[in-house]
């Protein structure tokens, strides 16, 4: 069997007193779209800063392509891409001129053809001239993204990335994505908004104090909720409906514990 492009096993984390991460298990099968769903301050950035070498876990393992996190962070370094909540490009450059960079920087042969190359496949050719700080924000998210897989990396991180997007855009990024695994690229999302898990996602994480609360396909968490009820017209229950269901049931059992 082909190992998981991503392993995470009791994985902790704290902050003095508080306890972010309180032992986090998954794994992400290669190839495949893994949508991470949790409110603000469940943990999800600071879980994507572990598996991205940026943080020490307290405890527990990870492994990234099959590389240990903690043992050989120079290894999965290369292994893996990370796009934060912000476009991190650089404003005075063209669009062009900052993929030529980061591929110059990767020390990758032919850096002007990369940089065309990633134009293209991200339908930037027509703006590629022009300066970043002209971009829609769609437009630079794309941009983020590219920079993000040049030297092809077969794990890439997605911290929220369509944060602030206005719909036009989101959908821009979600095509994006989508052509990412469709390409091979092992993809792990966080996100706050539930249709983009929906639209996205081949399995679902709902994190929720400090650990993963549930975790399958969209049809699977949606079978933990009573079936639908048909009167005049049927409700599917909506993956909204099963995040605040479940996490309303673990804040009712931390109160009475």
């Amino acid at each position: 069997m082909t190992a998981p492009a991503i392993a995470v096993t009791g994985v902790e984390k704290s902050y003095g007193e508080l306890h972010v991460l309180r032992g986090v298990d998954l794994e992400v099968t290669r190839g495949s779209i893994f949508a991470l769903l949790g409110s603000n301050g469940a943990g999800k950035t600071t879980l994507i800063r572990i598996l991205s070498t940026l943080q020490r876990m307290d405890a527990g393992t990870a492994r990234i392509a099959g590389i240990d996190v903690t043992a050989d962070p120079a290894a999965v370094r290369q292994a893996i891409s990370l796009t934060g909540q912000f476009a991190a490009v650089d404003e005075i450059l063209t669009g062009r001129e900052n993929l030529a960079l980061v591929a110059r920087l990767r020390h990758l042969p032919n850096p002007g053809t990369v940089a065309d190359e990633l134009l293209a496949r991200f339908s930037l050719t027509d703006a590629g001239a022009r300066k970043a700080a002209t971009y829609s924000g769609g437009m630079r998210r794309r941009l983020d993204i590219a920079m993000s897989l040049i030297g092809d990396p077969p794990v890439i991180f997605l911290d929220e990335p369509t944060t602030g997007l206005d719909p036009q855009a989101r959908l821009d990024v979600w095509r994006a994505v989508r052509e990412l695994a469709d390409g091979g690229t092992t993809v792990l999302l966080t996100t706050q908004y539930l249709d983009e898990a929906e639209q996205l996602a081949d399995r679902i994480a709902i994190l929720h104090g400090g650990r993963i609360i549930q975790n399958g396909t969209l049809d699977e968490l949606k079978a933990l909720l009573p079936p639908a009820k048909v009167e005049y017209v049927e409700k599917q229950p909506t993956l909204e409906d099963v995040f605040l269901s479940l996490v309303g049931e673990e804040d009712t059992k931390e109160q009475s514990s």
